[in-house]
């Protein structure tokens, strides 16, 4: 990179960030395979198809018989990241959803009203809708009117609460989520016209558990300094292979990868950045439409993220989370009971960017709060108050949305951004004298 300039006093500009690495082509090109895969189902190819959600799903049963996972919110922010997303989201309004209803929602009704068929590819009727209900209730309603949409069987699959403060479900909760995937196994079986192969199942369970092992790995590499790389912003790029290729060798080859290129950055000292000023923590789904505007307002002052909640909203793997082939239905109740931000109380989520705060020794806290999103913004406003005043560790709180492009406001970003920047820099150079001045006095 070419030596940064300044725009404004205090506020270096990096030279633009070109993430193009090898795990950024494979992804390119694993993704257009999924599509390409999906699109030929659509056309009358060979092939079944099941919608379900990412945060706590099991994407290992559908896998065991031979179905491919589509993931409605990954359809949805490939619509925003394309800038095609607004179109669709009037054709949902114009339909009766209210302007504050989930933008994700609103785009995936918006597509499948003009017939499926996005930039990126056709969505195939799916043979099964399954709902794993993670902690938003608007997934229940978003999956009865897509079976009403597309007239394909639905199933709702209710995943209590997390509510032990030791973040280990309880027995009578994993038995009930087990039994539950018991009878999703016998309506596959029905759909199919197959009996269930509990070693494919197997298979597919260990494959997940070493990408959950590798993902950890790659995760953990931020704690270097300088991060090898963004895990909020670079994190996207493995979290499209982690969510729909989990339990499949495409993914157990691509986190090796991964890893790979990762461990090298990290070895080498090469940060995404030229320099690596602020090290944050970020809490909320970014805003597609604008990712690599909004990436700039914090690159351009030398901010990298080297933890981020949203990374975790379909599995919490760091912590020590791993499907289990010992006892495979389990692990994947466990998974979707425990291992997914979603499902977790407002403290348990402090607890975890606590952890972040500490083990990734951060600067600062980044709240970005989803005007369209409920699960994640409410209770963001009383957490940015836990982190200034109880934890006294300086904390951002800006608002856009993660697909609704009429909600995203350059200026106002850059003014807020800007500001807190300036403001940590300031605490930091105060800090500075005060150190200097005790150690001359000590002397």
């Amino acid at each position: 990179m070419t030596p940064a300039t300044t725009a404004k006093a205090g506020a270096p500009v990096p030279a633009a960030i070109k993430y193009q690495g090898t795990v950024h082509e494979l992804q390119k090109q694993l993704m257009t395979r999924y599509y390409d895969e999906l699109t030929a189902i659509a056309q009358g190819g060979p092939g079944r198809s099941a919608q379900l959600l990412i945060a706590g799903n099991p994407v290992e049963i559908l896998r065991a018989f031979d179905m491919i996972p589509v993931f409605p919110e990954v359809n949805a922010l490939q619509l925003a990241v394309r800038k095609t997303s607004l179109p669709l989201i009037q054709k949902a309004e114009e339909l009766g959803y209210a302007t504050d209803n989930c933008a994700y929602v609103k785009a995936d009704i918006g597509m499948w009203s003009s017939g499926g068929v996005a930039p990126f590819g056709t969505i195939p009727k799916p043979d099964i809708l399954v709902c794993n209900y993670v902690g938003c209730n608007v997934y229940l309603n978003w999956f009865e009117h897509l079976a009403e949409l597309v007239g394909s069987p639905a199933m709702n699959i209710d995943i209590p609460f997390l509510r032990t403060p030791s973040g280990v479900a309880s027995e009578d909760d994993v038995r009930y989520v087990m039994a539950q995937l018991q009878e999703l196994i016998a309506l596959l079986e029905r759909i199919t016209g197959t009996a269930f192969d509990e070693d494919k199942f197997v298979e597919i369970v260990e494959r997940s558990a070493r990408v959950g092992e590798l993902w950890t790995k790659i995760k953990e590499l931020t704690k270097r300094r300088p991060a090898p790389y963004d895990a909020y912003f670079d994190s996207v790029t493995m979290m499209a292979p982690l969510y729909c290729l989990r339990g499949t060798v495409e993914a157990v080859e691509f986190f090796e990868r991964a890893y790979e290129e990762m461990s090298a950055r990290a070895e080498a000292g090469t940060g995404p950045l030229a320099q690596e000023r602020f090290r944050i923590v970020i809490e909320g789904p970014p805003p597609w439409p604008f990712l690599r505007a909004f990436r700039d307002l914090f690159s351009r002052w030398g901010a990298v993220a080297v933890a981020s909640t949203y990374s975790t909203v379909g599995g919490l793997w760091e912590f020590g989370f791993r499907h289990d082939v010992a006892r495979p239905l389990e692990s994947v109740a466990r998974h979707m009971l425990e291992a997914n931000l979603c499902n977790r109380s407002l403290l348990q989520r402090y607890q975890q960017i606590e952890r972040y705060v500490s083990e990734w020794d951060a600067d600062a806290l980044v709240i970005h709060s989803v005007k369209s999103c409920r699960l994640f913004s409410a209770g963001q406003g009383d957490m940015r108050e836990h982190f200034v005043h109880d934890m006294e560790l300086p904390t951002l709180l800006i608002e856009s949305d993660l697909e609704d492009p009429r909600y995203f406001s350059h200026a106002q970003l850059r003014n807020r951004i800007d500001a807190f920047f300036e403001a940590l820099e300031q605490r930091r150079i105060t800090a500075g004298v005060v150190a200097a001045e005790a150690a001359r006095a000590a002397s």
